[in-house]
């Protein structure tokens, strides 16, 4: 059989007479940098002191920057939210046995927001492999099956040989829609042995796209175009694509009210006509959304979190577009269409007609002003209460908004005031609010922070944290300071939601009984590691924020919620 042409990658002249005549003095993890960077990683994440064995001398040989954390699962967040700010495959080297499992509710947090994490992990030697017990320092039984039903796909190594081909599949693994974490496991004496192959070159990792099937795409542009009250749902997905435009472009051709999920904020524009904001929290948009005769859901699966803990009942016709095939139809009998959320969206534009309905701004503007403030119903608040005026929270996260940049990222633990964020914070941007969704487990706000300001060192980042999970990841104020990054921590006393506040004269007593001062003074902690750092009060947050988003290098904020 004759080709007309190749389009196989060659070598140049460099290449070919390197292929020709290695250099002496590599190993193993030489094969693993030199993949990475021919695949276009410019930085690695890790633990400070320890990459995975073999990889030391061969990342002070590479390019590549490797940025130390002070724990494996702080590592693993810092390159979440790496992932998820660039859209770019982040690299995560892991050692062996426990090293790999602290990362473990990292990498379940990256899966659940669909990140693109590729960690690359060390494993003990080939000899020690496939059931055989060696005793091995850092030995498990099966290392893979601790990630197998976590991360998106698994790509074991066992000879030198396969080192690139793995870490070429593994990058194409966590690019393809859905996007997701993956893990590469490289025996350490593999890592360690010298090699006489050839430097790596010549690599492509594309990723498939994943387009709607076209009949798919006809029958549901004909659904929305003869709804009488259609209505959309966008989720994390849409963000993820870097489908905002199509979405709005959808939105007002059929003239449908658009919810986002807390996944989804920033996918539509907050102060549009049609814009029913963050959902779910509110009922009258509940009701709103379940009425709709045709509800597309894009870019969700419409789980616990998205559905007000599966209590969402749509009663009209439901068309979901979702890049993960597990997540179709799981919740609700849909019209299921098996795409990534902007080739979805682009098909709709280019087959569904225009549908006019001068009403439906005027139904949004109408639920909104019915419904309870979305604060106060993610408050618990009843709208008698609600209209006594803003509590302490409120006015905390009106300081945020005021002093936040509509492009700075923020990152969230789960507290009280996370929560009234997901329904009332407007981010403004699609990709700028992200939160602990997936996993839930305290310390993520700080490390991702750090993560994001490695991304674009020019753009300053919040992370906001509650004052009793804040000795979690305080230790990585080091890292913060040590690579200059302008990280602001803001740590919020009583978790932002004024059950705790004493007026500000510091006599309370901690949730257990105990006395406040069993609790760390984070303001002297932050300033002993040479981190500039104050206490605020909500009256004066916004001043105090604006000031330390806008130093050079990392600051901590303690605000009492009163």
């Amino acid at each position: 059989m004759s080709h007309d042409h190749d389009d196989r990658p060659g070598l140049n002249a460099a290449q070919a007479e390197a292929a020709l005549n290695p250099p002496p003095g590599r190993v193993g993890g030489d094969l693993v940098t030199e993949t990475l960077q021919g695949l276009g990683a410019a930085t690695v994440f890790g633990v400070s002191g320890r990459p995975a064995p073999g990889l030391s001398g061969a990342l002070r040989r590479s390019a590549l920057a490797y940025v130390e954390l002070g724990a494996e699962n702080n590592a693993a967040f810092a390159a979440d939210a790496y992932g998820r700010i660039t859209g770019e495959v982040a690299v995560l080297l892991l050692t062996a046995g426990p090293g790999a499992l602290a990362a473990l509710p990292a990498l379940q947090e990256a899966a659940a927001a669909s990140a693109p994490v590729l960690a690359v992990c060390a494993q003990v030697p080939a000899a020690g492999l496939g059931g055989r017990r060696h005793g091995h320092p850092r030995e498990l039984r099966d290392q893979q099956a601790s990630f197998r039903e976590v991360v998106k796909s698994v790509h074991p190594v066992r000879t030198a040989s396969q080192i690139p081909s793995a870490i070429a599949a593994a990058w194409e693994s966590a690019l393809t829609a859905p996007h997701g974490p993956v893990w590469v496991e490289i025996p350490e004496d593999v890592l360690r042995a010298e090699t006489v192959l050839p430097p790596v070159s010549a690599l492509d990792a594309t990723p498939r796209e994943l387009y709607p099937r076209p009949e798919l795409t006809l029958v549901a542009a004909d659904l929305l175009a003869r709804a009488a009250r259609p209505a959309i749902i966008a989720g994390g997905g849409v963000v993820r694509a870097d489908a905002t435009g199509k979405l709005r472009a959808l939105a007002e051709r059929i003239a449908a009210p658009v919810a986002t999920t807390y996944g989804g904020k920033g996918a539509f524009p907050w102060e549009h006509p049609l814009s029913l904001r963050s959902w779910p929290g509110d009922p009258r948009v509940t009701e709103l959304l379940e009425a709709a005769d045709v509800l597309l859901v894009v870019g969700s699966g419409l789980g616990a979190l998205s559905s007000g803990g599966h209590t969402f009942a749509p009663r009209g016709r439901v068309v979901q577009i979702e890049a993960d095939a597990g997540k179709l139809e799981s919740n609700h009998p849909a019209l299921g269409i098996h795409s990534d959320a902007r080739e979805a969206l682009d098909a709709l534009l280019d087959a569904v007609e225009a549908r006019e309905d001068a009403t439906a701004a005027d139904r949004v503007r109408t639920t909104l002003e019915a419904a309870p403030d979305p604060a106060a119903a993610a408050q618990g608040l009843s709208p008698a209460a609600a209209d006594q005026g803003p509590g302490p929270d409120a006015r905390v996260l009106a300081a945020v908004r005021a002093a936040l940049p509509d492009t700075a990222p923020s990152f969230w633990d789960l507290t009280p005031l996370t929560t009234r964020a997901w329904s009332a914070f407007d981010a403004r941007r699609p990709n700028t609010m992200h939160s602990a969704q997936g996993a839930g487990g305290p310390g993520y706000a700080l490390p991702s922070a750090t993560g994001a300001a490695f991304a674009d060192p020019t753009t300053p980042v919040l992370a906001v944290t509650g004052e009793d999970d804040a000795p979690h990841t305080a230790a990585e104020l080091t890292t913060a300071r040590r690579y200059g990054l302008p990280v602001t921590w803001l740590i919020v006393d009583g978790d932002g939601d004024g059950d705790r506040g004493d007026g500000g004269d510091g006599d309370h007593e901690d949730r257990d009984g105990g006395p406040d001062a069993l609790r760390p003074d984070l303001v002297a902690l932050a300033e002993s590691l040479g981190v500039p750092a104050l206490r605020s009060t909500p009256a004066s947050l916004a001043t105090d924020l604006t000031t330390a988003l806008r130093a050079p290098g990392p600051s901590v904020i303690v605000l009492r919620a009163r």
